[in-house]
């Protein structure tokens, strides 16, 4: 592999982020979710957050298709969740906790917070499709996040300063 690409793999992998599993419903109304760690804020009017697709993702079709999702922001709890929805599990959902919102989303029980959105725009972008949703609901159960670094996946530590 380019010497370019395994630098800016280890550049990136060294830039620590929370995880989510991005989860909705196929034509098939079957719950579909993968585990994603390229999610952000994008604006606050209209409130949009974004997050990335792999195009090589065995569900990239599916959620193409989709007019709605949720981000299911994990716990610090939940590293089981994050390693299921990362593997290739065909059934993930037949191992853990979810439930289907009012908005008719699968939303995983138990996460720090979800966010149920419409898709506002889709942006490909080389290899990967950029998902743009617009945030509809919000709940926040206040947890500790988990946190990704170095591929591996674990508790924010405490001995983090507090902005002055």
């Amino acid at each position: 592999m380019d010497n370019k690409i395994e630098s800016f793999k280890s550049v990136m992998g060294n830039y620590p982020t929370g995880v989510t599993v991005v989860t909705a419903f196929n034509e098939q109304n079957e719950p579909m979710g993968l585990t994603v760690n390229s999610f952000a804020s994008v604006s606050l009017d209209p409130l949009l957050i974004l997050w990335s697709i792999d195009k090589n993702a065995g569900s990239y079709e599916d959620f193409l298709k989709v007019e709605r999702f949720s981000v299911n922001i994990l716990a610090s709890d939940q590293g089981d969740i994050c390693q299921l929805f990362a593997s290739r599990v065909a059934d993930r959902f037949a191992q853990c906790e979810w439930e289907k919102s009012e908005l008719s989303l699968p939303v995983l029980k138990d996460s720090l917070a979800t966010l149920q959105c419409k898709v506002h725009q889709k942006v490909e972008a080389g290899d990967h499709t950029i998902m743009i949703g617009e945030v509809v609901d919000i709940q926040n159960n206040e947890k500790d996040p988990l946190l990704y670094h170095k591929r591996t996946f674990g508790q924010i530590p405490k001995t983090f300063y507090p902005q002055s």
